[in-house]
């Protein structure tokens, strides 16, 4: 449920609707970015059903929110959410671009690899410091040495810095090496992370289950904004279908499909979405082309010798040619983006 007080409404008779909400066992967000603050009640609504708020002064609108995510929801949030991270905005109209390697592998590895990122364009440096792996004798990265080098290399670029946090134990560690926290694929419903996560106040990169539904990813980022944490990041990385010819099956229409349903920013990740590095150009401009915030890709100096994921990782050749084509859409895009306003 959702309180929409009038526009003129005053400090005392928000006061007023907050702490009756408060006195009923509700807990409250709100929301002041639009003209008409927004009052959102966090909690089992059914016990106040009888409550008259509709008689309080300075309410304008009750609004029953019937989907389960009511943070996420551009019903809650009409206007777009912009992550700030450190200076880098991600959903402010920009493409922001996320680019490294799968498995950070050494401090001279990650440094080469972001003077490739910065040299295209790259904001944010992405690396794995903690593996997830299938197979238990995969590499499982170089953990808190990794969380290093990573953030060496990110600070002589002037970059900011993205990787995952696999586990509550380990949160503090990557937090204090990183500026977003990334949760992968398989933790997307790992709900005590998520909560975790929420509580550090720092932006989340929110990657989709493999098998992972719109709804059922639209509430994982539920449990991170009732932590009243709003800097929430859609990765959309593919799903698991029947087709063996990719990795996975990129599902692009989850980006305009997001951006309706949410007012959170999307990006779309085209290395794990196919798993071929020559598909991952295209895939690049079809994300820009439907409207994603950005992007995280895979790059790599020597993708054949890489330790994890070398077939979709581009070298700095490919990389920078996606790059300019990338620029050039991102271009095209704005111009749309104007005349449609118009």
């Amino acid at each position: 449920m959702i309180i929409i007080m009038k526009q003129d409404a005053t400090d005392e008779q928000i006061s007023q609707v907050v702490n009756r909400v408060k006195e009923e066992g509700l807990a409250v967000q709100m929301n002041r970015g639009n003209e008409q603050p927004i009052v959102g009640l966090v909690g089992d609504t059914r016990k106040i059903q009888d409550v008259a708020f509709q008689r309080y002064d300075g309410v304008e609108e009750i609004v029953r929110i019937t989907n389960t995510y009511k943070l996420t929801s551009r019903e809650f949030h009409p206007q777009d959410t912009v992550v700030d991270v450190n200076g880098v905005k991600i959903g402010d109209g920009s493409f922001v671009t996320m680019a490294g390697p799968c498995s950070i592998e050494g401090l001279d590895q990650i440094r080469e690899t972001a003077r490739m990122a910065k040299a295209g364009g790259a904001k944010i440096l992405r690396g794995g410091a903690f593996k997830p792996r299938t197979s238990p004798y995969a590499f499982q990265g170089l953990e808190e040495e990794g969380l290093k080098y990573i953030r060496q290399a990110a600070d002589e670029f002037d970059m900011q810095v993205i990787t995952e946090v696999m586990d509550e134990a380990h949160i503090d560690m990557v937090a204090h090496y990183s500026d977003i926290l990334q949760i992968g694929a398989r933790n997307m419903q790992n709900f005590r992370l998520l909560e975790a996560v929420g509580k550090t106040g720092m932006p989340i990169g929110l990657k989709r289950g493999i098998s992972g539904t719109i709804n059922e990813w639209l509430n994982a980022a539920e449990y991170i904004a009732v932590q009243n944490n709003n800097q929430i990041i859609f990765i959309e990385r593919g799903i698991r279908t029947y087709e063996t010819a990719t990795r996975n099956t990129f599902d692009l229409s989850a980006v305009p499909l997001i951006k309706k349903l949410s007012h959170f920013p999307i990006i779309v990740d085209p290395s794990h979405g196919t798993g071929v590095w020559d598909l991952v150009p295209p895939m690049a401009r079809a994300g820009v082309a439907a409207g994603a915030d950005g992007m995280i890709v895979e790059i790599h100096p020597d993708p054949v010798n890489a330790w994890s994921d070398g077939p979709q990782s581009l070298n700095e050749k490919t990389y920078l040619k996606m790059m300019d084509e990338v620029h050039i859409l991102e271009k095209a895009m704005k111009e749309i983006h104007e005349l449609k306003n118009l």
